[in-house]
């Protein structure tokens, strides 16, 4: 069989790039794609191919997958991994902020992988790895739109992976918890513009204190912790269906499954220490 060629969104930084590190280490033709390809260049410099994408211009993310087959002529591994946290109350997150939140964290990856799936049947194989989140299978305060596109991620891929299974096209669910990217920081920043003067500042206070700790940066993992368990999943015969990985996520994810609502709600306001009332 040819050399497997694997395109990654988000690769710009954090998971997106390490994942695109390891699969070409693994030995995949890989296309990092990202808006700003200049933050491209060191994974070029490394024999990734870089590759201009915005996943929610749907011409962009055509043309891109259309350059990738005319220079391979095949696609076995999508990576959807862009994506960003928009956090803030509810009451006051815009709808057009929630809008752009789901178009690039779900509608993106939905509409790439429509983009790749014609070629990939007539293949009969491939893998479609969706980088998800322990936020979509658990819940924050104040995370309501961001964990929303996570837990509409998680659905779509189950899914899909029922459809795409007579084809030979598995679909594989990444659910990282805490890693050290510039995720949080970012999240806090956002938090705070939108609901840290208002009603709610003593919620977003004490949640972007907590996306900031020094104590969970420590306890963080490595975005190399996601990226080999995605190599992990292209490369096995019979991929898991899901692989939770990186700080917190397989004890949280049980835990949100075993304890009663009350009980989690409880816990995890514990945990980023939400101010009683």
């Amino acid at each position: 069989m040819s050399t497997r060629v694997a395109l990654v969104t988000g690769a710009s930084s954090g998971i997106g790039a390490a994942t695109a590190r390891a699969l070409h280490d693994a030995g995949f033709i890989v296309y990092g794609a990202a808006r700003r390809t200049g933050r491209l260049d060191d994974l070029a410099a490394g024999g990734i191919r870089p590759l201009g994408m915005d996943v929610t211009d749907e011409s962009s993310m055509t043309s891109g997958v259309e350059a990738i087959l005319a220079e391979t002529g095949r696609i076995d591994v999508l990576v959807n991994n862009a994506g960003y946290g928009s956090y803030g109350a509810i009451e006051d997150v815009s709808l057009a902020e929630a809008r752009r939140q789901f178009e690039v964290n779900v509608f993106g990856a939905a509409g790439l992988t429509r983009l790749v799936l014609p070629r990939m049947r007539q293949q009969a194989s491939g893998t479609i790895v969706n980088v998800t989140s322990m936020g979509g299978k658990i819940y924050t305060p104040l995370g309501g739109w961001y964990h929303a596109t996570k837990f509409a991620l998680e659905a779509l891929s189950d899914c899909l992976r029922l459809e795409l299974a007579p084809f030979g096209i598995d679909v594989v669910v990444i659910e990282p918890g805490g890693i050290a990217t510039e995720w949080g920081g970012i999240a806090a920043d956002n938090l705070e513009q939108t609901s840290g003067g208002g009603p709610y500042g003593a919620q977003a206070e004490a949640v972007a204190r907590s996306l900031r700790s020094e104590a969970n940066a420590n306890r963080n993992s490595p975005p190399s912790v996601v990226a080999g368990a995605i190599v992990k999943a292209v490369s096995a015969r019979r991929p898991k269906t899901r692989y939770a990985v990186g700080f917190g996520a397989a004890p949280l994810i049980a835990a949100g499954a075993l304890l009663s609502d009350r009980q989690f709600d409880a816990l995890i306001s514990r945990a980023v220490g939400l101010p009683r009332t």
